[in-house]
């Protein structure tokens, strides 16, 4: 039995103001390009499907065309359940009559308890989905005194976990924050002061754990507890993580095994760091020049409009930090920044301003302006 875990697409999303849409469109397209040539019994959606929980009718358009692909045409399964950023019961909305299509939203604490059953080569499969949801929601439908989120996690597990059937395999897909993992940038915090981890020893019954939430591919606690992470970079902090899907199958004894599959954004995220100039030029030999950048400017003089000079060749900086000035920067080399003379400062900006230094003549008169004013 194999289906692929996915989490986190996040459709709808700005970043710096601008609409990563088509990003997200072109590799969902990349998913639907797997689906079209590899067997798999289900799609699973770990949550956050949509960035917020009243989406933009452009991502619910393209999520509505993917779902027509993926359920009509291809006729594969999706399971899904609502992220911290979607909102339940829009997104829930015609579930009942979607189960028939083959959409599976799964937004309910009733719906928690009733699976989706999937026969396979391995027998039947039951996806137990546990949508995201407060502890004062938790205490107040189940009239439980859970206090945190671990504790209203251990007991909806345990919730679960009355409604096993002998003979099925068991998966749980929820949207959590399990204690110990990494997080990114890009994660809307759950709470504050740390109450919102998850102890993973909640979930070592079932035979798979599809975690959505944390950005971020990885395990926790054991092999068959996973995060998939985004289907893309959505921070510049998560540049150098592989962003994609997992395969995971199952066998008779249980889980079997869980390979990521790497899926690529026409613009990635990145970080250079440099001076002006060794930028410009090294931006000839960059071989995606429109990528989604943060620059770090390492130069120690002003320059005279960075972002228009940077866009000459890279279009798509959103960014621009100046580590190189006097924000942020060690004490001593502050110290030693305003100690340069005002006629050297004044050197940098009309190098910058003119492209050209300064004559002699007006180094003279400036000498005597600077002169005069320091005298008043």
């Amino acid at each position: 039995m194999k289906f692929l875990h996915t989490s986190d697409w996040h459709l709808g999303r700005q970043f710096h103001n601008v609409s990563l849409l088509d990003d997200q469109k072109a590799v969902l397209e990349q998913i639907i390009s797997y689906i079209e040539v590899n067997p798999i019994d289900a799609l699973v959606i770990a949550g956050d499907v949509y960035d917020r929980s009243v989406p933009p009718t452009a991502a619910i358009e393209v999520m509505n065309a993917f779902v027509n692909q993926v359920c009509g045409e291809l006729k594969l399964p999706i399971i899904l359940i609502p992220g911290n950023h979607d909102g339940a019961q829009r997104l829930g909305f015609g579930s009942g009559r979607m189960r028939e299509s083959g959409l599976h939203i799964l937004s309910s604490f009733e719906d928690m308890i009733n699976p989706v059953v999937i026969d396979s080569d391995i027998g039947p499969v039951a996806f137990y989905g546990m949508p995201y949801n407060d502890p004062e929601v938790v205490r107040h439908h189940f009239k439980q005194s859970v206090i945190s989120h671990d504790e209203a996690h251990e007991f909806l597990a345990q919730k679960i976990g009355e409604h096993f059937v002998d003979g099925q395999k068991n998966v749980l897909v929820s949207h959590c924050f399990v204690d110990g993992a990494i997080e990114s940038d890009s994660e809307r915090p759950l709470s504050i002061g740390g109450s919102d981890r998850v102890s993973h020893e909640h979930f070592t019954e079932f035979d798979y754990v599809a975690l959505g939430h944390l950005h971020q591919p990885q395990k926790k606690g054991e092999e068959y507890i996973r995060y998939s992470g985004s289907l893309m970079k959505y921070s510049f902090s998560e540049q150098h993580q592989r962003k994609g899907m997992t395969l995971v199958e199952l066998d008779e004894s249980g889980f079997k095994s869980a390979t990521h599959i790497d899926l690529s954004a026409p613009h990635e995220m990145r970080i250079i760091e440099g001076e002006m100039q060794s930028i410009i030029e090294n931006a000839q030999r960059d071989p995606k020049p429109d990528d989604y950048l943060l620059v770090r400017l390492q130069d120690k003089h002003a320059i005279l409009n960075p972002m228009e000079k940077l866009r000459t060749v890279y279009p798509n900086v959103l960014h621009l930090e100046k580590p190189g000035m006097l924000v942020g920067v060690e004490q001593e080399m502050a110290q030693a920044k305003l100690a340069r003379s005002e006629m050297d400062m004044f050197k940098d900006f009309f190098a910058e301003a003119q492209n050209d230094e300064i004559s002699s003549e007006q180094e003279q008169a400036l000498s005597q302006i600077i002169k005069q004013l320091s005298q008043q």
